[in-house]
């Protein structure tokens, strides 16, 4: 997601910096448009305490499973996952999260509630 691009090339900034390094301006324009999109940042929080928690937000997508009514077991797909993780810093309703991820229609709309709970919970946990 672009939170954690922006956290990860944060810290490599801060190394860069740290050992009199020069940043390219491939890493720079990077960081510029990830930092655009990236409103989950929390000075409190050390690095890895925010990258472990959108990496458990991500595992959590990725083993995310919801049983229809035939039995059948649904699951969201890679590409949905990367672009939930992407709403990490929004409040989405169901209907602009469907909107935005028009496969995730084929989940009733209690799932995808669901799923939007995980993210808001991880929202909290990260800036509180």
């Amino acid at each position: 997601s672009n939170a954690q691009v922006a956290i990860i090339l944060q810290a490599s900034a801060r190394s860069a910096v740290n050992r009199d390094e020069e940043l390219n301006d491939v890493y720079r324009k990077t960081q510029k448009y990830v930092d655009r999109f990236n409103t989950m940042t929390n000075p409190e929080k050390e690095h890895q305490e925010l990258v472990d928690e959108l990496d458990n937000l991500q595992e959590a997508l990725t083993t995310f499973r919801k049983e229809t009514d035939d039995g059948e077991d649904m699951e969201l797909h890679s590409f949905e996952v990367a672009a939930l993780m992407n709403l990490v810093a929004t409040d989405s309703t169901v209907e602009e999260a469907v909107s935005l991820i028009p496969s995730l229609s084929r989940f009733p709309e209690a799932a995808v509630d669901e799923i939007l709970d995980l993210i808001r919970s991880t929202m909290i946990r990260i800036v509180s």
